[in-house]
């Protein structure tokens, strides 16, 4: 094992921290993770933001070229890195290797994936209205648009992927292609992994002869450091994955300063499937074995698994469910990615059995140690109704059936639920072409709308959404995943009557960065 020595990460610096550390157990082998990481404070976050603001002007007029190269070296170094970080990885997460050598390669792409689309620079949206001089009875002036980047960008690093939504995620690869400097906040229960990768973004960074704020990494536990970060005067924009009730908290604390600042926080998703009579009487089985591979991959510890499925009372029903429930029994508790998360889990299986009307379908074997033991539990319409914390979401191999006695009360009790991540419908091609009520209703409150497939399973495209109404997202304009999150961290500016020379380049009229431009509304 590659020795580790845990250290804030500050522009070009390594600081070790004067002060208190802390220290988690293994979720596989229960000892006490070393090295102990160094908490941070206002002192850091004070340092780190200034390299940020000096950096940031720079990184703005860094050409495209520039940009592509930073992120095309991350993803590079990420790969040589990977034989000592995943077993690291799989120590502090407890996440299996083959799943992280998938997530770690899913890294590196969507890396390249920013890089490409940094180059062919369509996120700028170049826009080019010209003058009209001879316009009565007044001229018109030369007016020209380009997204501009914000500024210093705060990401958080999630427990759920440690690689793919942490330090050289999509979060920092959608800042840097804007861009913005980035400080990474990293999850304490990766804090060995967050701090190779930090240490290889570092070397990166000064290897490109790039402003030394470019990247900075801190480490730390505890709330203060968070509200902190978030309320500095020069950070511009907050990247969050993770729990409703700490990306709500950050969401608040960034619109009670004195100059309010977006928070882009991921929070809960129940992403429900609605299975409609036919499709389900025809393909029961499959359908069962794939919601519950669905709802259980990854230990259930996925933002999109599907936590809800409502289905139509029927035979086709009774079978679902217990071919569902078979599957279920068949499965091996599997460990959860630490100790907050499994007490959280066992918490709440064990109101949901208190709840009248709520039965238990099926259950794994038995856990042990920082395991959870897959459940499916099932319950009628009425219930779900009344008891408003069935609608919310139990990070772990849970899923609710709910029964529904007609196809209009599945679309009531969509009208229930809140925003979402995803919603999937399976369904013949006929039956969907009947469901324009309920995919309006689900339309306006999901991302990303599935048919016949299961919600698990993100892909890296150009078009892809993973955002939704609150309490998915706090902002569902936008996307984590794709090229869309560039959008996140851009703002417009507006140039009128600049001469040529003095323009962007994206804005010249010879085009010299050769991209697709909105001139005169063509």
């Amino acid at each position: 094992m590659v020795s580790i020595e845990s250290a804030h990460l500050i522009g070009r610096e390594r600081d070790r921290g004067a002060g208190e550390v802390f220290q988690y157990r293994s979720p596989v082998s229960g000892a006490l993770l070393e090295p102990a990481s160094p908490q941070a404070g206002a002192s850091e976050v004070d340092r780190a933001l200034a390299l940020a603001a000096a950096a940031a002007e720079e990184l703005a007029e860094l050409p495209l070229r520039r940009r592509a190269e930073l992120l095309e070296r991350i993803a590079a170094a990420l790969e040589a890195l990977a034989p000592e970080l995943l077993p690291l990885t799989h120590e502090e997460t407890g996440l299996p290797q083959a799943r992280l050598q998938g997530e770690c390669a899913r890294t590196a792409n969507q890396l390249r994936l920013f890089a490409a689309a940094v180059c062919e620079g369509a996120w700028l949206d170049a826009r080019i209205d010209p003058a009209q001089p001879q316009r009565a009875p007044v001229p018109k002036p030369d007016i020209r648009m380009l997204m501009h980047p914000v500024g210093p960008v705060a990401v958080f690093g999630a427990s759920n992927f440690p690689l793919a939504f942490s330090v050289a995620g999509g979060d920092t690869a959608a800042a840097l292609a804007a861009g913005c400097p980035v400080i990474v906040k990293a999850h304490p229960r990766h804090p060995r992994t967050s701090q190779r990768v930090g240490e290889m973004i570092q070397k990166v960074v000064a290897d490109l002869g790039l402003p030394p704020g470019t990247f900075s990494l801190i480490h730390g536990d505890r709330a203060e450091l968070s509200v902190a970060l978030v309320s500095h005067p020069l950070l511009k924009s907050v990247a969050f994955t993770g729990s409703l009730a700490v990306g709500r908290r950050l969401y608040d604390v960034a619109a009670a300063r004195s100059e309010p600042i977006p928070v882009f926080a991921e929070m809960a998703s129940v992403n429900p499937i609605f299975a409609l009579p036919q499709r389900l009487a025809e393909d029961y089985a499959s359908m069962a074995s794939g919601f519950v591979q669905s709802f259980t991959l990854g230990v259930g510890q996925f933002c999109t698994k599907p936590g809800l499925l409502f289905a139509v009372a029927g035979p086709a029903l009774q079978r679902f469910v217990a071919a569902a429930a078979a599957e279920v029994e068949k499965l091996p508790a599997a460990t959860m990615l630490h100790s907050d998360i499994k007490c959280s889990y066992d918490d709440g299986l064990q109101n949901f059995r208190r709840l009248a009307g709520v039965n238990v379908v099926a259950r794994g074997r038995e856990a042990t140690g920082c395991e959870a033991t897959p459940t499916l539990h099932a319950t009628n319409s009425a219930t779900f109704i009344a008891t408003p914390r069935l609608h919310e979401e139990l990070f772990g191999p849970y899923a609710l059936i709910v029964e529904c006695s007609s196809g209009e009360e599945m679309t009531t009790l969509a009208r229930h639920l809140q925003g979402q991540l995803t919603a999937s419908l399976h369904a013949t091609a006929g039956e969907l072409a009947g469901q324009h009520t309920l995919l309006s209703v689900l339309r306006a409150k999901t991302g990303r709308l599935i048919f016949n497939q299961f919600p698990t399973g993100v892909e890296v495209t150009h078009a892809m959404v993973h955002g939704g109404g609150y309490p998915s997202t706090t902002d569902s304009r936008f996307s984590a995943v794709g090229t869309l999150a560039i959008r996140r961290f851009l703002r417009p500016v507006c140039y009128q009557n600049f001469p040529d020379a003095l323009l962007p380049a994206a804005l010249q009229d010879s085009n010299p960065l050769g991209i697709r431009r909105r001139v005169d509304g063509a």
